[in-house]
């Protein structure tokens, strides 16, 4: 009997082995078409996970940079208007990449102090854009006609602040800003673009107030053609659908708290539809004598310079031509031949270079601004019509040939630039 029980016992074993193993297979089975058929369905499950964490953890770095900067203020204004907290907000797959654009201001160093020559266009920004946006009490009285534009275009030729303008808002407004790239609207898979755009949309009215910017708003947003591709029209389309759609205000009719920042210098290429789109308009055009002087005050204010042969007015005079960009070119080149000559002297004295000493380099000079082609062939043809009145005057002595030379004939350099200007807005 016990050998027959035996027999039994062991073939009992053998089936419940069998059916641990039978589920095993089935369970690793199902995972696996599991995981399979999720990535068939999401090849880029893992590039959106990875994005989903990085962008929440981007939202809450924000988040903690604002509510130390309302704790420091040690009252409550301004909290109400700062959005939701990232802990409240359910982001899609899509609103989690556009989530990786929004900027934190600490990562921005430009504030609105340290642009030089565009006061006017600031306090209007200021007045018109950011506090209704952040601060729409103020407005309370007229809100739906005093609410922040849907829409602002900074145009102008390339290098006279628009794109910094663009960063001191980003630092000071507030706001959220999304700094959209081209290539976050750019995907690979038809249709996603779309999604794209109403994702920036979307996120921007959970984070509102929000402020999106676009630089070089004609590549993205430029006119409407016949022979243009499908999906370039579509994003379009859809851009200025939601921008200014049935969707733009709340249900008390209030507009959303978000406007498009955009900056261009071929304003001519932007379609019809977007200009309507962005009512405020600033042109930021080359500076004048004032301005350059503001920008060079800027630009060298921790800089040495010679205080008997440095005349900062006469630089601000013969750079009249030049944008924002080109005078801090100059100024660059001109810091640079002291540091140049001493450099030189020092190495044929025979000395180590690691024994320079950087306090022995001599303060800037006027002369430095033109002794080398690098500072602008602007810069040097000014210079040589001043010089060449400054001779005609019989200037007595050399130490004065900057203060009393005569201003540089201005209207014509503007003249001359603005053609300049015509002529780069058709080339590009």
């Amino acid at each position: 009997m016990a050998d027959r029980k035996r027999p039994s016992a062991q073939n009992i074993w053998d089936f419940v082995m069998l059916g641990c193993t039978i589920g095993a297979f089935f369970y690793l089975g199902k995972t696996f078409l599991s995981n399979l058929q999720g990535t068939l369905a999401d090849p880029d499950k893992e590039k959106h996970e990875q994005a989903r964490l990085k962008a929440k953890a981007n939202l809450q770095r924000i988040q903690k940079q604002r509510e130390f900067e309302a704790g420091e203020r040690h009252d409550g204004e301004g909290l109400d208007q700062r959005g939701p907290r990232v802990e409240d907000l359910v982001l899609n797959e899509y609103e989690n990449l556009v989530a990786l654009e929004v900027v934190a201001p600490e990562d921005i160093a430009v504030g609105f102090n340290d642009i030089g020559g565009l006061e006017d266009i600031i306090e209007e920004i200021k007045e018109s854009i950011i506090y209704p946006l952040t601060m729409p009490h103020l407005y309370s009285h007229a809100a739906p006609l005093l609410a922040a534009p849907s829409g602002v275009l900074l145009y102008g030729p390339p290098g006279c602040g628009k794109t910094m303008l663009a960063k001191a808002v980003a630092h000071e407004s507030g706001a959220s800003f999304i700094n959209l790239h081209i290539s976050t609207l750019t995907e690979k898979w038809y249709g996603d673009s779309n999604k794209l755009v109403r994702a920036v949309f979307s996120l921007a009215r959970k984070l509102q107030p929000a402020i999106i910017f676009i630089d070089e708003i004609d590549a993205v947003l430029g006119t409407r053609r016949s022979g243009e591709h499908e999906a370039s029209g579509m994003v379009k389309a859809e851009f200025m659908t939601l921008w200014d759609g049935l969707t733009s205000s709340n249900q008390q009719g209030l507009p959303a708290r978000i406007c498009v920042l955009g900056a261009t210098n071929r304003i001519n290429d932007i379609d019809e539809a977007i200009l309507r789109r962005m009512p405020k308009k600033f042109p930021v055009s080359l500076p004048d004598k004032s301005q350059r002087l503001r920008i060079l005050q800027l630009i060298l204010k921790d800089t040495k310079t010679d205080p008997h042969n440095f005349n900062i007015d006469y630089v601000a005079r013969v750079t009249a031509g030049m944008s924002g960009s080109d005078i801090k070119e100059a100024c660059r080149d001109a810091a640079m031949a002291p540091v140049r000559e001493y450099i030189r002297e020092h190495r044929a004295s025979g000395s180590a270079m690691s024994s320079i000493d950087p306090k022995k380099v001599r303060g800037m000079k006027t002369e430095d601004f033109f002794g080398r082609k690098g500072g602008g062939q602007i810069l040097l043809d000014n210079h040589s019509k001043a010089s060449a009145k400054a001779r005609a005057a019989a200037t007595p002595s050399s130490t004065d040939e900057y203060e009393d030379v005569e201003e540089v004939d201005e209207e014509t350099t503007d003249t001359a630039t603005s053609a300049r200007g015509a002529t780069d807005f058709q080339l590009d």
